[in-house]
């Protein structure tokens, strides 16, 4: 299969990936309820472990060759794949993103939030603040122009256009976000840019992730001898959201969002459905 090539799913198939996507909701909404200064990253990681076997399903990120953990938990400057661990203790005013996914029935969810934590200093707080709040809102973008778009480039350009008025932030471009089914990571591949192209058109069956990585510096990054996390060059803020979302004949669907993305999609006219079967 080429890149610019997809598996499609039935309406049945994307009813059947929902359990998987509300596993990894309910993983982050544990992780977020419990976040505060002073927690390790590896008790999140157990807290988000028991919520998506509470449920029926489990870690896909423990499929992955070499990972042993169900979530990825990047902090201040790590950008992605920051590895939990009882050494790393969250403290105020930390920004911190946290990336899980769940494999129930054989489907999977990926999905990913960024929380900044109180008391730090201010002025720090507020550029972390408003970079999560940035990375949030571009994502929605994201997923209101896939739910209009003829091509799947279309998607990252709306992400683009979206950061550039916000103000001089770098997004990551060597990371991008995924198609998603049977497998965590699937072709076609979703850039959170302007790409040359428009890329894949979109189609009813359509189910990917998408996953804007935003700095508030430059958007240079390298991985640290752990062989898994990604920190930004400059040591700037980084914050990382994403959702998995379902195209089909009726509209979109956002598989890791309890609502579907009906309260966050609303401000763009847009009223998500689930798939008639």
């Amino acid at each position: 299969m080429s890149r610019s090539e997809y598996q499609l799913k039935t309406a049945a198939q994307i009813r059947e990936m929902q359990p998987a996507g509300l596993a990894t909701a309910a993983a982050l909404a544990a992780v977020r309820a419990a976040i505060t200064p002073g927690i390790s990253t590896l008790e999140l990681d157990a807290i988000a472990e028991k919520a998506i076997i509470e449920l029926g399903g489990r870690s896909n990120f423990q499929l992955v060759p070499g990972y042993r953990h169900t979530i990825c938990a990047s902090i201040n400057d790590e950008v992605v794949h920051g590895i939990p661990s009882k050494d790393r203790i969250l403290s105020p005013g930390d920004i911190v993103s946290i990336d899980a996914g769940a494999e129930l029935n054989g489907w999977n969810g990926d999905a990913a939030i960024t929380v900044v934590l109180p008391g730090g200093d201010p002025a720090q707080q507020a550029i972390r603040e408003k970079l999560a709040a940035v990375t949030e809102r571009s994502l929605w973008q994201g997923i209101a122009a896939l739910a209009k778009a003829a091509h799947l480039n279309e998607v990252g350009t709306a992400i683009e256009a979206f950061i550039e008025k916000q103000g001089n932030y770098g997004i990551l471009e060597q990371y991008v976000g995924h198609g998603i089914g049977r497998n965590m990571h699937e072709d076609p591949p979703v850039y959170n840019y302007r790409v040359r192209g428009a890329g894949p058109k979109v189609k009813p069956g359509l189910v990917v992730a998408i996953e804007p990585m935003v700095t508030a510096g430059s958007a240079n990054t390298v991985v640290r001898p752990d062989g898994w996390t990604v920190a930004t060059v400059d040591g700037s803020a980084a914050a990382h959201v994403e959702h998995s979302i379902a195209v089909h004949e009726q509209g979109i669907w956002v598989l890791t969002a309890p609502d579907g993305g009906k309260a966050a999609l609303s401000a763009f006219g847009i009223t998500p459905v689930l798939p008639n079967i």
